[in-house]
């Protein structure tokens, strides 16, 4: 299989002119200056000391330039490590300890953890990485089996600390390789690109699906829905998360002129809610492409470009990948309709957790099924269906309660714009169902009167909050640990 770098030589010899993104300020990068840069930057990587398998940790803003880190890392053989450019200075510390790089990028206005080597780079083009960096290079490329590492992404930690997922080369170039086959891209597309760099989504998801159809992008350094919406007639496709599509119905008649050259809106990191999903197409006349990805697998299913995408499901496994529902705690197969744990296999998996054998054997099995640690089921159609985390389940009076569902019904009544439902320590149930609630005029007896007739009472909330917003990631996903740390004492 042809890896990433093969690509950006490939298309950086055959089309050099095309562009591979533009900027907001219109500056353009061609394909030609995407193999030149990944040069540059692999042979300023090398004479700095970095050899193939050494990590190279990341903590910078948005930039072309950070994407020409990234590239120069798969070209040297380097494992690219991106940081979340909101860590603190004590989770950088961690990251810096565990995984032990040969050289730390950072923005110059941040404060760089102790004991690495560290450098600057800024979204302006400036900094010592830079400075480092020669005028030129004909560096060839690495020539590494498919299996070698090509990056590490730490998990979110919500089960403990932070886990390194080792990504493995031929799992960036099946799933971008598979995407873009999917969902149809062409050379001809031009991906609105608003996501941070230092995640899957947007790393891996945006930019490798663009470079493998040799497409194009209209590069944002952040989300702005103004700037978004003015951007969309010069674009074909948008992936982004839920909170942008809510966010860009704020203004319905600009979204409705912006959206007629559009051909494709995808959806992920979050669920979207069938609200969205349904006011989008009704603005729009697009149904928005939902997908189900994880950092150690990226993606695993999609919706169909041809056919329904139905509100609420996340599609069927792509090509070349499978799934299966389990009984939790064991390999037993689970028939289609009844809810389990969602497990994985196919060649877009990571490897295993970096120096963790214990979690690596408790997550991947011997032959090679991945325990995601979300729990879900196929429908009728067989579509997955996605109910929650698996951590997310509440046990209450020994009865397993599945928060999805409540949630369903809570976000449908009058007035509800989201909610939250966790399980908390109670004395006599073991765990209590609690919802936290987003909404304009609606009370906790509203919603305890719209659920009477809606749910089981063991299913029902024990308790409800109407809050302003739900603690969320940068990627959009509501942070139930957080709640559940919030509510803890609520019994005691």
């Amino acid at each position: 299989m042809m890896d990433l770098a093969a690509w950006i030589d490939a298309l950086g010899a055959s089309d050099p002119g095309r562009p591979f993104l533009v900027t907001q300020d219109g500056r353009t990068v061609t394909y030609g200056n995407l193999l030149a840069q990944s040069r540059r930057f692999a042979a300023g990587l090398k004479a700095l000391g970095v050899a193939p398998g050494d990590r190279v940790t990341a903590q910078i803003e948005k930039s072309p330039d950070a994407l020409f880190l990234y590239f120069g890392c798969l070209w040297l053989g380097a494992v690219y490590m991106p940081l979340n450019t909101g860590y603190t200075q004590a989770e950088l510390e961690y990251f810096v300890g565990d995984a032990e790089p040969a050289l730390y990028i950072h923005d110059p206005a941040a404060t760089p953890p102790k004991g690495v080597r560290t450098l600057t780079l800024a979204a302006d083009g400036s900094g010592t990485l830079i400075e480092a960096l020669p005028a030129a290079s004909d560096l060839p490329r690495a020539d590494l089996p498919d299996i070698a590492q090509a990056a590490m992404l730490y998990t979110s930690g919500t089960t403990g600390r932070p886990k390194g997922a080792m990504i493995p080369r031929r799992a960036l170039a099946s799933n971008a390789a598979t995407l873009a086959n999917l969902w149809r891209f062409t050379a001809e597309d031009v991906l609105l690109h608003a996501l941070p760099v230092f995640h899957v989504h947007g790393l891996f998801v945006a930019t490798n699906t663009v470079l493998a159809a040799g497409a194009s992008m209209r590069f944002h350094a952040k989300f702005e829905a103004a700037a978004v919406l003015a951007d969309m007639p010069k674009a074909s496709v948008l992936m982004g998360v839920p909170t942008f599509y809510t966010r860009l119905l704020q203004a319905p008649d600009v979204l409705r002129d912006a959206a007629r050259t559009m051909r494709l809106f995808v959806s992920g990191s979050a669920p979207l809610l069938p609200e969205t999903h349904e006011a989008f197409a009704a603005v729009t006349g697009h149904s928005i492409l939902e997908r189900y990805g994880m950092t150690e697998t990226q993606i695993n299913t999609s919706h169909p470009y041809d056919g329904p995408r139905s509100p609420g499901t996340v599609g069927v496994p792509l090509p070349g990948v499978e799934v299966r529902i389990t009984l939790p705690e064991t390999d037993q197969p689970l028939p289609q309709g009844e809810t389990g744990m969602i497990e994985v296999r196919g060649e877009n998996l990571f490897t295993g957790y970096w120096r963790n054998a214990e979690k690596t054997a408790a997550d991947l099995r011997a032959d090679g099924w991945f325990i995601t640690g979300d729990l879900g089921h196929v429908n009728a159609e067989g579509q997955l269906v996605i109910v929650g985390r698996g951590k997310d389940l509440i046990i209450s009076g020994g009865l397993n309660i599945y928060p999805k569902e409540i949630e369903s019904e809570i976000n449908a009544l009058p007035g509800v714009t989201e909610s939250a439902v966790i399980g908390v320590p109670h004395p006599d149930f073991g765990e209590a169902v609690v919802a936290v609630v987003v909404g304009t005029g609606v009370t906790e007896t509203d919603i305890t009167a719209g659920l009477a007739d809606r749910l089981a009472r063991f299913k029902q909330p024990k308790a409800i909050f109407i809050v302003e917003d739900l603690p969320r990631n940068t990627m959009g996903k509501v942070q139930k640990a957080l709640l559940r740390d919030t509510y803890a004492q609520l019994f005691a």
